[in-house]
């Protein structure tokens, strides 16, 4: 009989753990992952699996079947973040201040696993499978190189995960339509006069009025926006000033923008420079608006939602599918859903008795590398059925 796509990863698992906890003890920052894509690409060498690289760090593995066909795309994110980790395991972090707090290490190992499954088995499907081993998610750059240099071109469809700890391991989520924000940064600068601080009426302050329009952000979704289609703004940094005599000249400010609904989107755009416009005119001083799209909303296809939960169905069972609301995080995966559609799943990693309960961007984050087999065995799943292939 057959064996399964997770009977094949089970055999596998030692491989796995082994590759993830090298990629974890290395970790590097977006557009450096260096030492990873070798690691990467020594593995492909290894499989005997052709590949190409890609923008700055990146990689493209191409696995061709017996005849042509249909193409399909598995996405794995290479970077680490700049978080000093705060953990004690046998496999830690050996660049201090840089982290796999985000579970990329996984993703990749996942990833390499079903590369090495698919290839043994290439003659077995018809079309191809590329897989993107991708530099530079946490920035939101990556995936947008691999689409310049040619990676979607011919591609159906592009299939990609995320571990998460808010559901169980051992379950998964990979339903239709909406399922993270589209992200923007707003970078906005008020500029007035510098004076003495004894005689503030001869400068003209930037500080007080960055600063009531910092909290008056919030009126903004109370007051304009659709309760219905919600928008999160958020002021990551705000600089003023440089020494307490002195009336601030520029002040500065970073802000996060999250949204699902376009409409909001441009509504609070434009709402954003109309008040900090009538700031700046209520102090008379001037202010720029600066708006730096990031990505797009990461929204799932219906039609390879269905594909991706009955391959989900067949690893983790028919009774392991989780919910999983709509979120405000943000993917640059959707930058391949604008040249094909995709599906992007979730794969659970929440287990109290492993401690992994701590979520991404965390420094105590840790994942249960159960899901490693789990993962890859969805991929090669989701790989075969949208090729027309059953794997049992």
């Amino acid at each position: 009989m057959k064996e399964t796509a997770l009977e094949q990863t089970a055999k596998i698992e030692t491989e796995l753990i082994a590759f993830r906890r090298l990629l974890h003890s290395e970790p590097e920052l977006s557009e450096n992952e260096f030492k990873t894509q070798d690691k990467v690409i020594v593995k492909l060498e290894e499989y005997g699996i052709p590949y190409r690289k890609v923008g700055k760090t990146s990689t493209i593995a191409t696995i061709k079947g017996k005849n042509p066909g249909k193409t399909v795309a598995l996405r794995a994110d290479i970077d680490a973040l700049p978080i000093n980790e705060d953990l004690n395991l046998d496999f830690q972090s050996n660049n201090p201040g840089v982290m796999h707090a985000c579970g990329h290490d996984a993703h990749t190992t996942m990833a390499m696993g079903a590369a090495k499954i698919l290839n043994e088995s290439k003659e077995n499907f018809d079309g191809e499978i590329r897989i993107f081993f991708q530099e530079a998610e946490e920035t939101f750059e990556g995936a947008k190189k691999i689409v310049a240099d040619g990676g979607m071109v011919g591609v159906d469809a592009v299939f990609g995960m995320h571990n998460y700890n808010t559901i169980p391991t051992g379950s998964f989520y990979s339903g239709a339509g909406d399922l993270f924000s589209g992200c923007d940064t707003v970078y906005v600068t008020f500029t007035g006069k510098s004076g003495h601080g004894g005689t503030p009426q001869l400068g003209k302050d930037s500080f007080t009025p960055a600063a009531q329009f910092a909290l008056d952000l919030q009126e903004i979704i109370a007051k304009n926006v659709d309760s219905r289609n919600p928008v999160v703004l958020n002021v990551g940094r705000f600089a003023s000033g440089k020494k307490a005599n002195i009336v601030p000249k520029e002040t500065t400010m970073d802000i996060s923008m999250r949204y699902f609904d376009e409409e909001s989107r441009d509504l609070t755009h434009a709402a954003i420079k109309r008040h900090a416009k009538a700031f700046a005119d209520m102090y008379e001083i001037t202010v720029d608006v600066t708006i730096e799209p990031s990505t797009p909303p990461t929204k799932n296809d219906a039609a390879l939602a269905k594909i991706a939960t009955n391959a989900g169905t067949k690893v983790f069972g028919s009774n392991k599918v989780s919910e999983f609301p709509r979120a405000m995080n943000s993917e640059d995966f959707s930058y391949y859903l604008k040249e094909a559609p995709g599906v992007y799943g979730i794969i659970g990693i929440y287990n109290e008795e492993k401690n992994t309960i701590h979520a991404p961007h965390d420094d105590h984050y840790e994942l249960d590398e159960d899901i490693l087999k789990l993962g890859v065995a969805w991929h090669v799943e989701f790989a075969l059925e949208f090729l027309g292939t059953e794997s049992n």
